[in-house]
């Protein structure tokens, strides 16, 4: 069974990290609206585009989804 991105990025959360990835997952780990059974590239990057402002650099996310999918 694949787990979702959100589930992923559970596993990445450190409050002492501050790389982009750390960061993202932080702060996914704290917003209530993440789409969180998703595990489709298009409405994950969808939503942290139009919906968040916690995400600068769209290659952050791109760098996560790449460790999701090596993970998964």
């Amino acid at each position: 069974m694949t787990r979702s991105f959100y589930h992923y990025m559970l596993t990445l959360r450190d409050p002492n990290k501050k790389d982009g990835v750390t960061l993202l997952a932080n702060n996914i780990g704290e917003d209530i609206n993440f789409p969180k059974q998703s595990i489709t590239y298009d409405e994950i990057s969808n939503y942290l585009e139009t919906d968040t402002s916690y995400l600068d650099n769209m290659d952050i996310f791109d760098n996560a989804w790449s460790l999701y999918l090596d993970n998964n």
